[in-house]
Order: C-alpha cells, then structure tokens, then sequence
C-alpha cells in the first residue's frame, strides 16, 4: 500500500490529484488557477512565462497535500514550446496552444520538405499550426537572434519535470509528449534532427526519450519523478483505454483519438499519428465544428443555453423531419474543406420547426464526429466502444443521439480530471517497476471510472438511416470530399 500523485498543469489551472497506489481511488486534490498575464484577465496570451506553472503547481499543492507521497507523474498542455539556452534559462516565454501567428509558417514547412505525404512518412502527419516545428520555423523567421540562441527544446511536461528534479544535466521526455513535436516519428521511436534543422536553421539538444515506466529520477528527499506525458495521453491512460475503444471529445471542436498497435502515416493530412502513454499508439482525428455548432444553433433560435436547445431537440425524432445540418461552420478540417461554410438541407414547410432544427444541429454535430471516426475504421482501427467526454457528453440529446449514430456503446464518464488521474496512473507503474512489484510492460490495473452506459440497442437501424441521409447530403454537396 501506498499513495502517488498525479499533477494535471493545463493551459489554465493546475490540478493535483493523490491516489492509493493499488486501486486508483482519489484520496485527495488540489487545484489552482494559472496566474494571468493580462490586465483584465480576459484572454490568455500565445506567449506565457512558463514561471506561472511552477507558481500555480506550489499553490495547487499547497496545505500539506503531497504529504506521504512516494512518486508523482506529471502531465501537462500539449504543443507548448519553451526553448532554453546553453545554460539552461528560457530564450523567451513559452509558445503555447495553436497559435495563429504559425499558420503560414506550418504552410512554409510542409512546401520546404517537398509535400504532405513527405512529412507522413517522416513523422506521421503534416506540421499544424500549434505544433513545436511549426513554433520553431515561426521563430526563426521572426525572432531570429532568439532562434540562434535556442540550444536545448522541452515541452510544458518536459519542463516540468525537469524543474521538480532540480534542473539535472539529464532532460527526458516520453513517446507521448514527443509524438506531437513534429520532429520525433511514432513509428520508428526517433528524432528526426534535420526536421529540427529545416525549421530553426541549426540542430539543439533534444530530450531523451524514456519508456512509460521509465523514472525521469528521484527528488533530493527521495521523490521518484514518473516520465510524465501530454494530456491526450494522460487523460486516454487515466481512462483506462484498450484496443477496441476509442474516445469523442466534444468541445468546440471536435476529436476522435483510438488505441491502435501500430503508428499511422497519412498522406490526407486527417490523421494526426501520436503515441500513447503505455507504448501503443493513439491516431487521432479532430474536426473543427463540434459545440460551436450546438452554440449557433441555440443563439439562432434565442435559446439561453445548451440544456436548452437539448430540450428542445428531445421534441423532434430521429432524422429531424428530413433536416440535414452540415456543420462546417468554420470551415472543417475532416473532411478537410477549410474554405467552405455549414449548409442546411431538406428544408420543406414541415420541416422548418424550432424543434427539427435543434435536433438536426445535434445530429450534424455526431454524424461529422462519425465521420472521423471512419476515417479511422478505414485504416484498419478496431472501435467496439466509445468514451464520450466533454460537459455536452451529458446533453440528453446527446446521449439520445449518440449510440444509434456511432453504432457501438457509447460510455459517458462521471466528470473528473482523467488527466491527472492518468498521470498518477504513470507514477504508480514507474514506483512498482522501481521497487520489483510491477511489470515495466504492464501498468497497474485501477478501478474504471464511475460511467453511464448507453446501447444502441433496437434503434441501430434508424441510426444508419440518419447517418446516410447525412452522407447523402455530404456528398452532394461537397462531392468526394472523403476520397484521397
């Protein structure tokens, strides 16, 4: 028996969680807040001291909550650059999120490696805006003599790590957080320096790359520091996923991520190849238009909020009365049509009720989340379960919708910060391996998450229906949108 730690450092709070090492069960919890850089607290800044973690961090712990702890796993944002110099300071605030200042910079890399299937085959898929290699072409075009004193490259997690040790000679990372850089290749486990090179014009220290129950090291008092891992990552091992399930998260974009045994490299630009926490990989689909969609539709129908619109759509019946939303509001990404704009189809005097439209902006949200999903079935990606995530994952009108259309059971968790659950999850299996008890191939096995479960059950049918009326309208309007 014993209690480890997971700290969750995400772009706004920090939260702690301590678990008891054998069941996963949370004993305690902390949370702080990020400190916030702009006067009026109103938007958070590309550019962040990555000073601001370590303060929340020491806050979020704060009252004795780490007391007894033997290990901690760190997870943190993802896509967070922070480039040090020779001796170790920060060059300049970390870059964080997807920053759009790196659009035409991610458009830069992708024409000087010669396309986006030489970078598929490089590292999986093609640089995106809020990736590290895209940060580091930006840098080195627009703040060069920072670029030139850039020696060494860490992540948010990376950092984070690093600082708890003391700032060792060693720097280290896991295959998680690296698979997200641009630089490092899933499916052959290395760095890829040159890509490094191309984007910030020389070649910098990289960290080593640590297995999932590997330690980073111990603390002066005896603290053992788990590899630590992105948040994708953490939150899909906190989950407890295994072949066979796959996760939607519902913000205002969407994602689609599944555990799968081998790395995927995608010339269509779809499939974002990332590693996972346990050695296995976690291919990845996101679409641009989730809630947002949810969002206008209740703003168009003078709704106050999204229970409301819910409501509204459990007064309509599966198929909208012939209303089909395409959702692509901000463009879309999956299928990748960036220039276009949502379309509402089947309008007829019947048709055009406040209740019909509420159900269709549902319906259009799910079946372009099914879409990805396909993307993934169509490379080979067993999905056989669903976990449904996001504060809209509890919408009636999602729950209702969700099964038929996806075609498999849907599980929607109980609310709690998987990520830093997961992180705990990492520094009990790096304890375990450390003291002889845990296999460094299998993770401890934790109690699963509190969930409702819902089945698709008689009504699978009347969801294909849908989905082809969806597909129908899809490929009218946008056709061939899916073929490479």
């Amino acid at each position: 028996m014993g209690i480890v730690a997971g700290l969750d450092s995400s772009p706004d709070f920090t939260r702690i969680v301590v678990c008891d090492t054998d069941t996963g069960a949370v004993l305690r919890q902390g949370y702080a807040p990020h400190p916030v850089d702009t006067p009026d607290g109103t938007a958070r800044p590309s550019d962040v001291d990555p000073q601001a973690w370590l303060l929340s961090l020491g806050e979020a712990a704060g009252g004795g909550l780490l007391e007894g702890v033997q290990a901690i796993g760190v997870s943190a944002q993802q896509n967070a650059l922070i480039p040090l110099d020779a001796q170790g300071n920060t060059v300049r605030p970390a870059m964080v999120g997807g920053d759009k200042r790196t659009q035409v910079a991610a458009a830069d890399l992708i024409d000087a490696l010669g396309g986006r299937e030489a970078w598929a085959q490089a590292v999986g898929c093609a640089p995106q805006a809020a990736q590290p290699v895209t940060k580091l072409r930006w840098l080195a075009k627009t703040e060069p003599e920072n670029a030139r004193r850039t020696a060494v490259l860490l992540q948010a997690h990376d950092w984070l790590v690093w600082q708890l040790l003391g700032r060792p000679v060693r720097r280290t990372t896991d295959r998680g957080g690296a698979s997200g850089t641009g630089y490092w290749s899933a499916a052959t486990g290395a760095y890829r320096p040159d890509l490094v090179e191309l984007a910030l014009g020389h070649q910098t220290m990289l960290p080593e790359v640590i297995g999932p129950s590997d330690a980073a090291g111990t603390t002066p008092e005896g603290l053992l520091i788990s590899a630590g891992t992105g948040e994708t990552m953490a939150a899909a091992f906190g989950l407890g996923l295994g072949f066979g399930d796959a996760v939607v998260s519902l913000g205002a974009s969407g994602s689609v991520m599944a555990v799968h045994p081998e790395a995927l490299a995608d010339t269509s630009g779809m499939i974002t190849s990332l590693a996972d926490a346990t050695g296995m990989h976690l291919p990845v689909v996101t679409t641009l238009n989730a809630v947002r969609a949810l969002r206008g539709t209740a703003e168009l129908l003078g709704l106050s909020d999204l229970e409301a619109l819910s409501d509204l759509a459990m007064k309509s019946t599966p198929g909208s009365h012939g209303l089909v939303m395409l959702p692509y509001l901000e463009g879309e990404r999956t299928p990748n049509l960036p220039h276009t704009a949502g379309t509402l189809a089947g309008l007829r005097r019947e048709s055009m009720r406040a209740e019909h439209l509420a159900r269709a902006s549902f319906e259009g949200m799910l079946c372009g989340l099914a879409d990805a999903l396909d993307v993934l079935r169509g490379r080979g990606v067993e999905v056989r379960r669903i976990f449904l995530l996001g504060q809209a994952a509890e919408l009636s009108a999602v729950q209702a919708a969700a099964p038929m259309l996806f075609g498999v059971q849907v599980v929607v968790p109980q609310p709690a910060d998987y990520a830093a659950i997961g992180a705990a999850r990492q520094a009990a299996w790096a304890l375990g391996v450390s003291q002889g008890t845990l296999d460094p191939r299998t993770p401890p096995v934790w109690q699963g998450a509190a969930a409702q479960v819902l089945e698709p059950g008689d009504e699978l049918a009347v969801g294909q229906a849908v989905r082809q009326q969806f597909v129908s309208v899809r490929e009218q309007t946008h056709p061939g949108a899916f073929r490479a």
